[in-house]
């Protein structure tokens, strides 16, 4: 039976190797000596003189060469030779220096050992020769007896080994340094782990057959039977993903067992063992097959090599945490935002039919009131749970607050089979929590980007949940205009806003017997460079919902505040000052503060302000409500209701708040006019103020007849057309002196 290679033995062994097959361990490879010679007697001589030689611990495998050509032929071809014994004079008197120069220059040999023989002393080499060739020494043949011999190639085979030493340390720190980059750029743990099997192997010259153990997550003790097979490779390549007692190899589980006990290197004639210490508990345990000694210089590269791959270790660790803070949601453990435009990216470049759907849990913030935080958040991830058991091939992340992402076939993420994932109830607490979601969908495009599908099923979404919530919306290009048209417009306002295009105008107020002012309301106008006017029930929703509602706002009170001191000094009459408050404005922390630096830059007296809020402001927090409203009424300052009578207030409710008058909003003026005139509502507003000792106006009176009614139902004050209509400082003031007029007629009327 014809020899096997030991290379080919390898390849037949199983991956799961049993431990009775015996390791396969290589004796020391022989330090290799090339004799070139013209003389056949000199290379026998040579030959008996080193049968059976050991010098520093390898024998001596001797190679021939008859000529220089010859030799220049071996050294070209044949690795690893240390040392040439070189005759001088061959086929020329200097046929063994004139290949000297070869050697050195042409073949790049300038670590093996040159010894240069001669049989006749009169052709020894010059000085120089010897010192620029880096010859390592010079004999006469006839001195190379046994013992000389042993001597001359011992201190040669010495210094060709310092030399080796000391490239083989320079190229290993090299290898080491260069590793380090590669290492951590690993793509994860585990490539990482696998790296370092690779690398090992590069570095020690050996084969890649190793494996890497890690502790298994959530594991506290560092016992062998808490580590796993994270990575490995060559002939235990289907070890991976197995527990550390589960290696059916006993050779290895006992080298990995006794690495991790000790918690340090274990380096065996048969195997190298080295133990990584890791942040967290994440140790690594790398073994690998070792199959010939290694020499003090190799050793000494393994402490280096260890030293720089722990470092490495929790560099990746840290980036690998940084990577999960990234792309993990930080409260649920699932894909965040950002993960789920990469995913949305994969699907189109899938170029099949696949839906993005956003899944919004409907009134989430007071179900969280209800239930609490802490089972709020095990409610998203209850959700989160399920969406992921019953649409297992859908990607599920956690895109904001209580919004999550869909992405995945769309016939599979159709509007029905995810609302009907919610027609059982979750249980938090012992307790059911049914609850209802609203879905936005977009059909993804191929070519299209991540973002850009994502924004569209955003926009669906908003649409859904203007619409009626519980309900789903597939995006559409009418939807993207009007969220384009919504984007210029918030865009223009903040432009219009900075280069002052917006400006105040004030409706009077006033009473209802006499016409005679009592009051003015300040309202937000907005010009467009072109002379154009923008409608404030398009520009102040935008304004509430992007945040600059809080600027306009404060902006808003400190003019109306300031132009009151002005009106103040041009009409004889003591006007009150109405001054909107939005929803954002009134919960600001700082909205107090705002109010008091207006109040004091402008000196104007509190008792002619009075804040308009709107019903659902008054239905917020209403602890919160009461608290502001209270610090405001201890100002001195008015508290109005507008559009009273419009949304859902409790009357109990509206008894315990500090407020002094309500607005009957227009809807109900509307309807005091014509034969089939209807009092009722704005009557029971009436005298509902009159039973809470309220004040009470009506807005948005446009003629005699509702003025009438008015005055039949006992409203004392009203502002509208009727009246006047909003104007700017100066035209009010000129309405004002008309009304002095009028005031000073029914004076002298009276009198008569």
């Amino acid at each position: 039976m014809p020899d096997t290679p030991e290379d080919d033995l390898l390849s037949f062994l199983d991956d799961d190797t049993d431990s009775s097959v015996p390791t396969l361990f290589k004796k020391p490879d022989p330090w290799r000596v090339l004799s070139v010679d013209d003389d056949e007697d000199v290379h026998v001589t040579t030959q008996l003189a080193l049968n059976s030689v050991e010098i520093l611990g390898k024998n001596v495998e001797l190679l021939r060469a008859y000529s220089g050509q010859e030799a220049l032929d071996v050294l070209s071809k044949e690795q690893g030779i240390a040392v040439v014994l070189l005759d001088v004079v061959m086929e020329s008197d200097n046929a063994g220096l004139a290949i000297v120069d070869k050697i050195r220059n042409d073949l790049g040999l300038v670590d093996l050992r040159i010894v240069l023989r001669t049989g006749q002393p009169g052709y020894a080499p010059e000085l120089d020769a010897i010192r620029d060739y880096d010859i390592n020494d010079y004999r006469n043949k006839s001195e190379l007896t046994h013992t000389k011999l042993y001597a001359t190639l011992t201190s040669a085979i010495r210094s060709y080994s310092q030399i080796r030493a000391l490239e083989a340390s320079r190229k290993g720190l090299e290898l080491i340094a260069h590793s380090s980059g590669e290492l951590i750029n690993s793509n994860g743990f585990d490539a990482f782990a696998l790296r370092i099997i690779n690398q090992l192997s590069d570095l020690l010259g050996l084969s890649d057959d190793g494996i890497v153990c890690t502790r298994a997550e959530g594991r506290n003790t560092d016992a062998g039977s808490d580590y796993m097979v994270i990575s490995a490779s060559g002939r235990y390549s289907r070890m991976a993903n197995k527990k550390l007692c589960e290696i059916n190899d006993a050779r290895v589980q006992h080298s990995l067992e006794a690495s991790i006990q000790k918690k340090s290197n274990v380096l065996q004639s048969d195997a190298t063992v080295l133990y990584f210490l890791g942040q967290s508990g994440r140790n690594l345990v790398a073994f690998l097959d070792q199959t010939r000694h290694l020499d003090d210089t190799e050793t000494r590269l393994l402490d280096v090599f260890c030293s720089n791959i722990s470092v490495c270790l929790n560099n990746v660790l840290m980036l690998s945490k940084l990577h999960h803070y990234a792309y993990f949601d930080s409260l649920l453990d699932i894909p965040n935002r950002l993960a789920f435009a990469h995913c949305i990216e994969d699907w189109i470049k899938k170029d099949v039919s696949a839906s993005v759907v956003l899944v919004d849990v409907d009134q989430f913030s007071a179900i969280n009131d209800t239930i609490g935080t802490t089972n709020g958040d095990f409610l998203l991830g209850a959700v989160a749970q399920r969406l992921h058991d019953k649409l297992g091939d859908a990607f599920v992340a956690r895109v904001s607050g209580d919004v999550f992402g869909l992405v995945g076939d769309r016939e599979a993420l159709s509007p029905d089979r995810v609302r009907e994932i919610f027609y059982e109830p979750f249980t938090i607490v012992e307790q059911e929590q049914l609850i209802s979601v609203t879905l936005g969908l977009y059909d993804l495009v191929g070519g299209e980007d991540a973002q850009e599908s994502l924004k569209k099923a955003n926009i669906a979404l908003k649409k859904a949940k203007e619409f009626l919530r519980g309900s789903h919306c597939y995006f559409t290009r009418e939807m993207e205009m009007e969220t384009e048209t919504r984007v210029r417009l918030l865009h223009n306002l903040r432009k219009a806003f900075d280069s002052d295009r917006l400006f105040m105008v004030y409706q009077p107020q006033v009473n209802v017997a006499d016409g005679l002012p009592v009051g003015v309301e300040a309202l937000l106008r907005w010009r467009t460079e072109e002379g154009e006017m923008v409608p404030p029930d398009r520009f102040i929703p935008l304004a509430e919902s992007s945040g600059l509602i809080i600027h306009l706002g404060e902006w808003v009170m400190r003019t109306a505040m300031f132009q009151l001191k002005h009106f103040q000094k041009e009409t004889k009459f003591k006007l009150r000052m109405g001054i909107n408050v939005s929803m954002s404005q009134f919960k600001h922390p700082d909205f107090l503060s705002v109010l008091d630096r207006a109040i004091s830059d402008s000196a104007v007296d509190p008792c002619q302000i009075e804040l308009e809020i709107t019903e659902s402001i008054a239905m917020i927090g209403r602890l919160e409500v009461n608290r502001v409203l209270s610090a405001v009424a201890d100002r001195g300052i008015k508290i109005a209701i507008d559009d009273f009578g419009t949304g859902f207030s409790s009357l109990s409710y509206l008894e315990q708040l500090k407020v002094h008058r309500l607005k009957i909003d227009k809807s109900f003026i509307d309807k005091l006019q014509g034969k089939a005139a209807d009092t009722r509502l704005s009557e029971m507003i009436v005298n509902l103020a009159k039973d809470l000792d309220l004040e009470v106006i009506a807005e948005g009176v446009e003629t005699e007849e509702q003025a009438g009614w008015l005055k039949k139902i006992q409203c004392t004050e009203a502002q509208g057309y009727l009246y006047a209509r909003p104007l700017e400082p100066n035209w009010l003031i000129e309405w004002l002196r008309e009304q002095e007029v009028r005031l000073a007629k029914l004076l002298i009327s009276r009198d008569q």
